[in-house]
């Protein structure tokens, strides 16, 4: 029987670099393999969203492309680090080896060490064997570089062949990168079709193909491998919390600046509210907030032309969608301290807010 998992594929368009959720439906456990230091916030309002509780960020590898969002992830939510014991990192929470196993509620991921393109590689292989996670060790067609950071061609086409090609046929395996938009492999693809590993390819073969790449160094490589060999950590103290000073205001999976209802109604903030619903809408069943300064949505941004872009506002509607939209795009204008009423005036209405209502006729 088919045992059940929740599965996400994320990318981070700067450094072209795949992070993936992985969570048990039943405990609500989750991990995050290769998190992006500048994507924490997308990537703990998609786990609020789901209802998960990550317990661990696990990295493939010590990158050289981007800073891992591991330490950030620690600080917000308390989950465990999880790399390489191999690796020479420092501040993690657990260091892995071949054979260890990472446990998320009845899940888990196996560990398989693949050095070759790092000294820390490691590939992760979920307990029924159906998905690998193999960092930058075996790519999309291709393979890790081996011209620096302990790189090996001959320990990496070992790797490779022995720990990943030796997984059944239909593993769907997926990469740490893709500079080509591709998503997800097969062991059986790979071992057929990678011009560097695949068919025929002997290890000779693949050492001369390595040594003769010539590829430039990673354009964040002089800021990833300090900070990951911390697990993300800052060399200097940590700066202000960079979360809204004037509200509770969060950012959803879709990027949008939300304060909740109750919130709202707890403890109004400072702010100018701005009702985007049309003029018979005002005069329905819902009311309108006290003191709201009605703009419907078509004439908002002609009208926030002449408004401070510093000054806090909170936009509301009649369910929360067209007060999204309106956020996103004030911000998209320089207005720094802008959210979205999540759910509206259903929502603020079920909270206990106050509200007055509009003559009819």
């Amino acid at each position: 029987m088919t045992r059940p998992l929740l599965f996400r594929q994320l990318f981070d368009a700067r450094s072209f670099t795949y992070t993936y959720l992985l969570a048990d439906p039943a405990s609500r456990a989750a991990v995050l393999i290769d998190p992006v230091f500048e994507q924490v916030t997308r990537d703990q309002a998609l786990l609020r969203e789901l209802g998960l509780h990550l317990v661990a960020t696990l990295d493939t590898h010590v990158h050289a492309d981007h800073v891992t969002g591991a330490f950030l992830h620690r600080a917000a939510l308390g989950c465990r680090i999880v790399v390489s014991r191999h690796g020479g990192t420092t501040g993690h929470d657990d260091g892995v080896d071949d054979g260890d196993r990472v446990a998320f509620g009845a899940r888990s991921l196996g560990v398989r060490a693949t050095p070759g393109h790092t000294d820390g590689c490691v590939t992760y292989v979920l307990d029924d064997l159906s998905l690998a996670f193999t960092g930058d060790a075996l790519l999309i067609r291709g393979a890790g570089r081996t011209d620096f950071q302990q790189g090996d061609a001959r320990t990496l086409f070992r790797s490779v062949r022995e720990k990943i090609f030796t997984l059944p046929d239909d593993t769907l395996l997926y990469p740490g990168h893709d500079y080509a938009g591709r998503t997800v492999t097969t062991v059986a693809e790979e071992r057929a079709h990678n011009p560097r590993l695949g068919g025929e390819r002997s290890e000779g073969d693949f050492v001369l193909l390595m040594g003769n790449l010539h590829l430039p160094h990673p354009k964040q490589l002089a800021l990833a491998l300090p900070a990951n060999l911390r697990v993300g950590a800052p060399d200097a103290p940590m700066p202000p919390s960079a979360r809204p000073d004037w509200a509770e205001v969060t950012r959803s999976y879709a990027g949008v600046p939300e304060l909740r209802a109750d919130a709202f109604v707890a403890e109004p903030p400072a702010a100018k509210v701005v009702d985007l619903r049309e003029d018979a809408e005002l005069r329905g069943e819902l009311g309108r907030i006290p003191a709201a300064v009605h703009q419907p949505l078509g004439g908002l941004l002609a009208a926030a032309a002449s408004w401070d872009r510093e000054a806090p506002l909170v936009l509301v509607c009649r369910s929360g969608g067209r007060s999204a939209q309106a956020a996103v795009q004030l911000e998209g204008l320089g207005f720094r301290r802008v959210a979205s009423l999540l759910g509206g005036m259903l929502a603020y209405r079920v909270a206990g807010g106050e509200v007055i209502r509009e003559a009819s006729g």
